[in-house]
């Protein structure tokens, strides 16, 4: 079962208040001496009871004494360095808790703007909402947009990579291969000799004594007629 959270204020009841300085002096004195043990350092305790007539000490007063004159011999500013009294560890508190509620406020306000824009993506107008909200919205899509091109400047970076690599791993794999001989390169891939087909049809058309051609005898179909673009 999980321990109640204690309320840190002035605890009226005597009996009580009491009970609770007993229990936290015994507390923080192992604490200290836990602190001490693990890490080697020196470290004294001084309480100050409000109905003890002595202060307590922790290990002892002449370890106390020692830590102190210790402390006494640093200059003033490394004295107070890391000291603090009531008033500033209330203000440092203070100044936690502004932070925080700062922090929510901001989340809060982009989880409205969010829900504004997914109700905007449905349908619904602008006319009735304030000008901060739409400057809030305004501001929430800019920077969404501003994501979305680096993501998309991120993707086609990784594919120009991924084509150069490709590239550069094709040309050292045709790099490697053997040549392959005219003629067997010749059987692969045939080659049409369009220009001397161009001229047997031209000096076929000049010889006709009729300068007719005989629609039989040429092939409509054959890509190489065009004597100016073989390849249409």
């Amino acid at each position: 079962m999980a321990r109640k959270k204690v309320k840190l204020e002035w605890i009226v009841n005597d009996s009580a208040r009491k009970a609770t300085f007993k229990k936290r002096k015994k507390g923080l004195m192992k604490k200290v001496s836990e602190l001490s043990t693990l890490c080697d350092v020196k470290a004294c305790l001084i309480i100050y009871g409000p109905s003890e007539p002595h202060a307590d000490v922790w290990p002892s007063m002449p370890d106390a004494m020692r830590v102190l004159a210790r402390l006494k011999r640093l200059p003033e500013m490394e004295q107070s360095k890391k000291m603090m009294n009531q008033e500033a560890l209330m203000r440092q508190r203070i100044r936690k808790l502004q932070e925080q509620l700062q922090k929510q406020d901001k989340e809060n306000r982009e989880l409205e703007t969010t829900l504004l824009m997914r109700q905007c993506l449905e349908g619904r107008s602008l006319h009735d909402v304030p000008i901060e909200e739409v400057t809030a919205l305004a501001w929430m899509t800019e920077i969404t947009m501003n994501k979305v091109r680096e993501r998309m400047g991120d993707a086609a970076f990784r594919a120009a990579n991924s084509a150069k690599e490709g590239s550069s791993s094709a040309a050292e794999k045709e790099k490697g291969k053997t040549p392959v001989p005219a003629a067997t390169a010749e059987e692969e891939i045939p080659r049409h000799d369009w220009f001397a087909e161009a001229m047997e049809l031209s000096e076929l058309m000049i010889g006709s004594r009729n300068e007719e051609v005989v629609q039989g005898n040429v092939d409509c179909k054959n890509p190489w007629l065009n004597v100016f673009y073989p390849l249409n």
